[in-house]
């Protein structure tokens, strides 16, 4: 009687223990991430009353006389399977698809979670914002731009901090250059200075205004000497001095343009028109015609264009071509080139027009990109060995920005191309940018935080670290949707999303909870129904020794 009673108090025990499972199951069918658990029962050692015995010459053998003892629990064992990933619409909920572990730190140790739902705490850094906790990264992403310190693995997301505007220093062509299209009226080349010269303020400078009056000058005629040098249409370079007496006029300058430029072959005129000087050549086709003023005086100056601004590229085709770039403080400029095919077969220039804004100089001599050749299956032959100009501007004159001019692959054609039809050529890339603030923040798949700046600009902020284990289900859950690791569930081993096993990364998503509704309900019925038959058992064996205790009355 005794072995039923025990074994109906084990039995009774560990189907509560079943019921207790499958209820803790149950209410955590929405928690996120969590991970349901199953029971498993073992029977206990049995008592032998009498042992087996081996068969005789004369009799057989018999088998042992075992009675049981009832049940136990052999174990609790977490189901880690995936759970259903659901949108929250939120970028810094995250989820892992396949295998892997998001990894926090409380400040002593790292814990582990497959719950993702982060925010940003007031001091930047990304946490779970239920515990604090301060999730952790791997690698060096985000360093080099100041995102992230080295040798410490809390995430920040630098909400309060500027990203330094950076100059253009690479500018990327691409697209056709015509072997055969002219253009219905060829061209002439016309370039202007890049300063309108005035006078009492407003009113625009003519042949006759003197030079003292203009102003753009300062200080008190006296042996000031304008350099005019330049290019002729047909490339030969000139120089000459000319000294600026009192009372000499903007006439007068002209003149003297047109004393160097009618050494021409091809023929240039100078003239002001609007303020502005301005050389057009007397001739259409490719032209190499371009100026330089210089002044130089102890008690005067004059400000001088910082260069020539081509209003007009000589030549058969000419492809023009705009886009934005920066300087080294993010000014946006506004860049205007123009390819022209040259007189020579498969050839073309590149040269600079003109940019906006406060240029300083221009040197004339690195504003042409000459001899860019292709081969006769119209792929990008030769590129020039300078490939790039060099911009100078009024807040740092002393610094010249190089702006390298990419063409693409010699031999191939990924980016300029000579065809017959249309010249398609544009400037389709550049390096620089302004300054600005972080906005927003997603993730990739990867587990890359990817920062979008007010400027426009991407850039990489952190990687997330995942933390993978040998043995998943030796985890000790800890509470809170967190793990630690156990003695049996091996070690850590830090990676990232999509790298050594790890699963995906899903942003804007949460892992739901594995628990299922009917599995626990059937569970509950068998518990259930375990607790009533041993319940059963229990109150035979009583009855049974209630009238045992009746014989002797």
């Amino acid at each position: 009687m005794g072995f039923a009673l025990s074994s109906g108090v084990t039995g009774l025990q560990a189907h509560q223990k079943m019921l207790d499972i499958a209820g803790h199951n149950l209410a955590n069918i929405n928690t996120t991430a969590f991970k349901s658990s199953r029971i498993v029962f073992s029977e206990i050692l049995a008592e032998t009353i009498k042992k087996a015995s081996q068969p005789s010459t004369n009799v057989g053998g018999t088998n042992p006389q075992q009675m049981g003892s009832g049940v136990s629990v052999s174990g609790i064992t977490p189901n880690m399977s995936q759970g259903n990933l659901i949108s929250t619409g939120n970028p810094l909920d995250l989820a892992v698809e396949g295998e892997g572990y998001f990894v926090v730190n409380d400040g002593d140790q790292n814990m582990y979670s497959r719950a993702g739902s982060f925010a940003v705490d007031a001091n930047s850094f990304l946490v779970d914002p239920a515990t604090g906790y301060r999730v952790q990264r791997i690698g060096a992403t985000g360093e080099s731009d100041g995102f992230q310190v080295a040798g410490i693995n809390d995430i920040q997301v630098p909400y309060d901090v500027a990203i330094p505007a950076q100059g253009t220093s690479l500018l990327k062509v691409a697209g056709n250059l015509s072997a055969d299209a002219v253009l219905d009226t060829p061209q002439a080349q016309k370039i202007g200075s890049n300063i309108t010269y005035t006078t009492g303020g407003s009113t625009l400078a003519t042949s006759t205004t003197t030079i003292e009056n203009l102003d753009q000058f300062t200080g008190t005629v006296g042996s000031g000497v304008i350099t005019i040098s330049g290019y002729l249409p047909e490339g030969t370079y000139f120089s000459n001095p000319m000294s600026v007496p009192a009372g000499t006029e903007m006439g007068d300058l002209i003149d003297a343009i047109n004393i160097e430029l009618a050494a021409s072959a091809s023929g240039a005129t100078a003239e002001l028109v609007n303020g502005q000087i301005r050389v057009t050549d007397t001739e259409t086709g490719v032209s190499y015609t371009d100026l330089s003023l210089s002044y130089a005086d102890g008690s005067s100056t004059l400000e001088t264009p910082a260069y020539f601004e081509v209003l007009t590229a000589g030549g058969d085709e000419v492809k023009n071509v705009n886009i934005t770039i920066y300087d080294s403080l993010g000014g946006k400029h506004a860049f205007s080139g123009a390819f022209v095919r040259t007189d020579t077969t498969n050839e073309w220039d590149f040269l600079l027009s003109s940019v906006s804004g406060d240029v300083y100089n221009i040197d004339m001599d690195e504003r042409r990109i000459s001899g860019i050749t292709f081969d006769t299956n119209g792929a990008l032959n030769t590129i020039p060995a300078n490939a790039n100009f060099q911009i100078t501007w009024v807040q740092d004159p002393s610094t010249e920005q190089t702006v390298e001019v990419q063409m693409g692959t010699a031999g191939k054609w990924d980016g300029l191309t000579q065809f017959s039809g249309s010249s398609t050529a544009v400037a389709k890339e550049q390096d620089g940018y302004e300054s600005g603030k972080l906005t927003s923040v997603s993730v990739n798949n990867g587990g890359v935080l990817v920062g979008a700046f007010s400027n426009g600009m991407k850039k990489d902020v952190a990687t997330l670290q995942v933390a993978l284990f040998q043995n998943s289900q030796g985890l000790e859950n800890v509470g809170g949707g967190y793990f630690i690791s156990s003695a049996n569930s091996g070690s850590a081993v830090a990676t990232q999303a999509l790298i050594g096993g790890a699963g995906t990364i899903h942003g804007s998503s949460l892992e739901k909870s594995n628990a299922d509704v009917a599995t626990e309900f059937v569970n509950m019925i068998q518990a259930q129904s375990g607790f009533q038959a041993n319940a059963r058992t229990i109150t035979v064996a009583n009855d049974i020794l209630r009238e045992l205790t009746n014989l002797i009355r």
